[in-house]
């Protein structure tokens, strides 16, 4: 089954979800060309390990508390920050709280 991405001007909900944020699961919003959008859930104990994306990105977390790890420290991001790191960044992801987060990737254009 396909996923579904969102249309050009399509609404697409990102409020917490509050008691639902358990039992939630990422899901991708749209990827072009360009510009990818996902609505990333991360639960509290789990971790993405270092990983990096050739395009500039932005993590807003929504709801909960999250560590980004980085090459020589770590922060912490929690609801209602937004983060920016250039393109080729190593970094990860640990779950404080449960979260959720809306993870951009900006591509470069050729």
């Amino acid at each position: 089954m396909a996923l579904h991405h969102a249309k050009p001007g399509e609404i697409v909900e990102l409020q917490p979800l509050g008691s639902k944020l358990h039992e939630a699961r990422t899901s991708a919003i749209i990827k072009s060309q360009h510009f990818e959008a996902i609505h990333l859930v991360v639960h509290a104990g789990s971790e993405i390990p270092p990983y990096e994306v050739p395009g500039n990105i932005t993590l807003h977390c929504l709801e909960g508390l999250v560590e980004l790890g980085l090459d020589d420290s770590a922060v912490k991001l929690k609801a209602n920050q937004w983060v920016y790191l250039d393109g080729g960044t190593l970094h990860s992801i640990k779950g404080i709280k449960d979260s959720s987060l809306l993870f951009t990737i900006l591509f470069d254009a050729e």
